[in-house]
């Protein structure tokens, strides 16, 4: 019998068995692994001083990781924190306290600088000169007239001035403390006084 399929084409084996001529590597180059394209660069580098997969980042040195530099207008100064606050009650018994202590210092201090005033003018003539004037002015055959220095005199100006001061300090406590409960009944209509606290830059 005679075949009548004709001449067939012959069959390579190199297609049949190897890979397709697209495939195929060219000839004289060796064989390099491939590494998809990258849209940022590896922050690991490479032997040769470079980063994997793109270009070495500027002020990078080889073989160190990039590191984010800071922005060179950025504010280093730190803010100022604030608080607002409000007094919504104050203390009777604590203003009372603080209200007495303060003003038996401010009687203290007037006693103190009734008695150095009383000195100064003592030394500087004033009772003597205003003294005299006044006993010729209120003498007559009979009497010398009225003594502005025995009248003035040390002991009488600190008795009078010690006096003044304990009145002082009873008022200034009273008023503190009577304050105080007033300054209570308003902030329960009102809310109290508010304070805005910062710190120290």
């Amino acid at each position: 019998m005679t075949d009548t399929r004709g001449t067939q084409p012959q069959s390579y084996d190199g297609y049949g068995n190897g890979p397709l001529p697209s495939e195929r590597e060219p000839q004289g180059q060796t064989a390099q692994p491939y590494h998809p394209p990258q849209a940022y660069p590896s922050p690991q580098a490479d032997g040769a001083g470079g980063t994997q997969g793109g270009p070495q980042w500027a002020g990078q040195q080889p073989g160190v990781a990039a590191v984010r530099l800071p922005r060179t207008g950025a504010r280093t100064t730190p803010r100022t924190r604030k608080a607002r606050l409000r007094v919504a009650k104050a203390d009777p018994w604590s203003v009372m306290k603080v209200s007495f202590l303060l003003s038996i210092a401010l009687g203290i201090c007037t006693v103190v600088a009734a008695a150095v005033l009383w000195m100064v003018m003592d030394a500087m003539g004033v009772f003597s000169t205003v003294g005299g004037t006044i006993s010729e002015a209120t003498g007559s055959n009979e009497s010398n007239g009225f003594d502005l220095q025995s009248f003035l005199s040390l002991p009488r100006v600190l008795i009078f001035t010690s006096v003044i001061a304990m009145i002082d300090v009873v008022l200034a406590t009273a008023l503190a403390t009577l304050g105080a409960f007033i300054y209570n009944l308003s902030a329960g209509f009102v809310g109290g006084v508010e304070l805005t606290l910062a710190e120290d830059e």
